[in-house]
């Protein structure tokens, strides 16, 4: 190759350098941008999370109040209940058991929280008076549920897949901030590449900046992206 064409070969070379450091400085703004935008949305699935503990704690503590609340009107109608056994206000139940509304224990079955209600109902239907193998309380059966202790388990997973999504968020953040760093040593290579006085260092500086920038360029085409 002559030393007119050598002239031609750098032109094209600086044309080519300048090309990809203009690349190389919008991929580093669009980088940027894609950084703040993820730690955004980071910083709101935080709070989602947050919240949503807050209102889990808030659940623990009904379902905690609903708990000590189901046993201490259940142990005050079973005491009501043997009193009035034996007084003979209500007779010895040798099945089913009907409350009498005009009887304590009658006054105090009446007025059991709905869901626990229908825990007590089912506990009845096993005769604990006559079958020495029915449940103890109507704790231990599967009826027994508490629509706060529901509520808090769903707060929890809820909060626990925010937490999930702002760390996702987070690693996605750091990946734009990562290839905006190798876009600025795409731009450094370029610009070193331009001011070289050798043809050796200076293809070598050319070939790294080209390089570094179609494998940035790459991975920010496959990095998710949020507008």
């Amino acid at each position: 190759m002559g030393d007119e064409a050598r002239p031609e070969m750098h032109r094209w070379l600086d044309l080519a350098l300048t090309i990809v450091m203009a690349l190389a400085a919008v991929g580093t703004a669009w980088a940027g941008f894609q950084s703040a935008k993820w730690s955004g949305l980071q910083a709101i699935a935080f709070a989602e999370a947050g919240a949503a503990r807050t209102e889990s704690a808030k659940a623990a503590t009904d379902a905690g109040q609903d708990r000590l609340g189901d046993v201490v009107s259940f142990t005050a109608w079973l005491g009501a209940l043997q009193e009035d056994i034996a007084s003979g206000a209500v007779p010895r139940p040798a099945g089913g058991y009907a409350p009498d509304p005009a009887e304590v224990s009658g006054f105090l079955y009446e007025r059991f929280r709905p869901e626990f209600r229908v825990a007590v109902d089912a506990w009845v239907d096993t005769h604990p008076p006559i079958d020495p193998a029915a449940p103890a309380t109507p704790f231990v059966m599967p009826e027994y549920t508490l629509a706060s202790e529901q509520a808090e388990a769903e707060l929890v997973a809820e909060a626990e897949a925010a937490t999930q999504r702002a760390h996702e968020d987070n690693q996605r953040s750091d990946n734009y901030v990562f290839m905006a760093v190798i876009l600025a040593l795409a731009l450094f290579f370029a610009g070193v590449a331009g001011r070289s006085r050798t043809v050796r260092s200076q293809w070598l500086l050319s070939v790294a900046s080209f390089a570094t920038f179609l494998g940035a360029a790459l991975v920010l085409v496959l990095l998710p992206k949020t507008f």
